[in-house]
Formats: structure tokens, sequence, C-alpha cells
């Protein structure tokens, strides 16, 4: 079996804003008399399939493994989001959304963004 590994406050907070700004759910496990609380894992979605009919998947210049979905929470969203694009890559790429970019792309109005410069490269991410 794994061993967990114990996170401090900062490590927690970034990993649980992560896993908010990409739609993970965090539990955390906490043992009775004093023992320590650590967050499960985070995990990213592994298929490229949306959820449902009104989530948008995005099509990716120079793709290699990312993946972009919106879901039809997130497009939605009083706000902008910041999508986490990784999928199956190696490394990870972000997508910022502002609330209008995401009205658009609801309203089935192709929308383009450039991603996060991670590993040395970006991406142009394409909605409709």
């Amino acid at each position: 079996m794994k061993e967990a590994k114990m996170l401090d406050r900062r490590e927690f907070t970034l990993a649980a804003a992560m896993a908010v700004l990409s739609g993970v759910a965090i539990t955390v496990a906490a043992s009775c008399g004093g023992g320590s609380s650590s967050p499960a894992s985070p995990t990213s979605p592994t298929s490229s399939t949306p959820a449902s009919g009104t989530d948008k998947t995005g099509s990716i210049s120079s793709n290699h493994g990312h993946s972009a979905v919106i879901t039809s929470a997130q497009l939605t969203a009083a706000g902008g989001i910041a999508l986490g694009i990784q999928g199956t890559a190696g490394h990870p790429h972000t997508v910022t959304l502002a609330g209008s970019d995401l009205s658009a792309i609801a309203g089935s109005q192709r929308v383009s963004k450039e991603s996060s410069n991670d590993s040395g490269h970006s991406h142009t991410v394409t909605f409709n």
C-alpha cells in the first residue's frame, strides 16, 4: 500500500485551488484521536469525451494528449474560469476564459484562446 504524503498548508491550499479550478473533488480524511488530515490526490479527467450534451470540447493546436472540456456547469458560471487542459499529456497547461468568453461559447460562438506557456510551449484552444 502506498504511504500517504503529508502536505503543509501551502501545498494543501495549492492542491485545493487547482482541484476547484479543474472541477475535481477533494476529500479530507481525518483520523480520531489527534491524527493528521490529508487530501486525496487530485485527479484529472482521462476522457476527452464530454460528460453531457451541453459540455463543450475545444480543439487544441499542435496537440499531444491535451484535452479541453468546459462542463455545462462551468458554462453558466457568473465569472471566468481557469481551465486545466493536461489530459494525458505529461505536463499541464491552463486556458483562462472570461465570463464573456463562456457566454459566447455557450451561445455557439467561436472563441480561441492561447494556453499558458508550460514546458517551453503553448497551444491555441478553439471552442465551437
